[in-house]
């Protein structure tokens, strides 16, 4: 049976007692709004041998008290908490030293959150009401140190059309892409590089017309692909 105990700021979370087998070694922390999804989440991971939830938060100031106590080693967040605060929590389990492979989940997930949350230094994306294979897979993912985002993230723009090899951009256009995938506006990647601003838009037009892909948050997350730094289920 669950045990509870006070978290900061006067709010719960709960910590799921058990010895864990040596075959299933990584463990699971999860925050989320709804309670009912902890148990679901729970239900799937029991039916399959590698994860095991050990702990849940309704808070994301109990969720880092429940990382520094347990430690765990992937530490599930609900979206719902908002982009912002997360980025910011992220920040703050990194200034503590316990950092987790942390998973955003969400009933809907767009391409500029994705790449803020990667940016801020989550390892995976996915929504809640993905195939529970696929869920399964994100955690296998990050806990292996890699990063994955669920292939519904990307608008259909955002896929390469694998016409042309990311080598026939320009040293500028890669230049371009790079920042591009650092979360730099137009204004910012001129200042950066000396250049204007139009001449940046000019730039990205041949990168979208090489690369295939439409919209700089899919640029973005595609070059993260291409460099082995993300994973996208095929």
């Amino acid at each position: 049976m669950a045990s509870q105990t006070s978290g900061l700021a006067g709010e719960t979370l709960e910590t799921f007692p058990g010895q864990l087998d040596a075959a299933l070694p990584r463990t699971v922390a999860v925050c989320e709004t709804q309670p009912l999804t902890v148990e679901g989440l729970r239900a799937l991971l029991a039916a399959r041998r590698g994860f095991r939830v050990v702990g849940a938060a309704v808070s994301l100031e109990a969720a880092a008290d429940l990382v520094r106590r347990l430690h765990p080693d992937v530490l599930i967040l609900d979206k719902a908490f908002g982009v912002s605060a997360i980025a910011d929590q992220l920040a703050g389990l990194r200034a503590g030293g316990s950092v987790p492979a942390v998973v955003v989940w969400g009933v809907s997930l767009s391409e500029p959150e994705a790449l803020r949350l990667l940016q801020a230094g989550a390892r995976g994306i996915i929504r809640k009401n993905a195939d529970p294979q696929l869920i399964f897979t994100c955690l296998q993912t990050v806990s292996a140190g890699a990063n994955w985002v669920e292939d519904c993230v990307f608008r259909d723009g955002a896929r390469p059309q694998g016409r042309y090899p990311r080598s026939e951009l320009t040293p500028r256009e890669r230049q371009v892409m790079e920042l591009i995938e650092q979360g730099l506006k137009n204004k910012e990647i001129a200042r950066e590089l000396g250049i204007r601003p139009g001449t940046v838009k000019i730039h990205l037009k041949h990168i979208f017309e090489k690369t295939g892909v439409r919209g700089r948050y899919g640029l973005a997350l595609t070059g993260l692909r291409d460099k082995g730094l993300l994973s996208l289920p095929e």
